[in-house]
């Protein structure tokens, strides 16, 4: 049995309506993980260092990089994330100046 590869929408990918939702969304998605980055880093902040367990760079560039994966990969297992909350709040925003102008969504209101 042959499965379709094309996907039944009611929007067009022309729609800007539904541009500026996918943007709103992407956009949401980039903040929540900045979000868990800037939080695992302030969580870090607050071990005490001392000369005997302290890595030096190496410890800072590792765990920097380790927060960066984990805020990569933590939000998708959330069910309802700040990224959610942020696309509801700003969804009929969006929506009404996407229908009302084909310029740019401007979100700094």
């Amino acid at each position: 049995m042959m499965q379709s590869t094309s996907k039944t929408s009611t929007t067009t990918p022309a729609d800007p309506q539904a541009k500026a939702i996918a943007r709103l969304t992407h956009t949401a998605k980039q903040f929540e993980g900045v979000f868990v980055q800037q939080l695992f880093k302030a969580m870090r902040d607050t071990v005490p260092q001392d000369g005997l367990t302290s890595g030096g760079a190496g410890e800072d560039m590792f765990t920097g990089m380790l927060d960066q994966n984990l805020a990569d990969k933590l939000p998708q297992q959330w069910k309802h994330g700040p990224a959610e909350a942020m696309v509801a709040h700003f969804r009929a925003q969006v929506s009404a100046q996407a229908d009302s102008s084909p310029s740019p969504v401007d979100f700094r209101r």
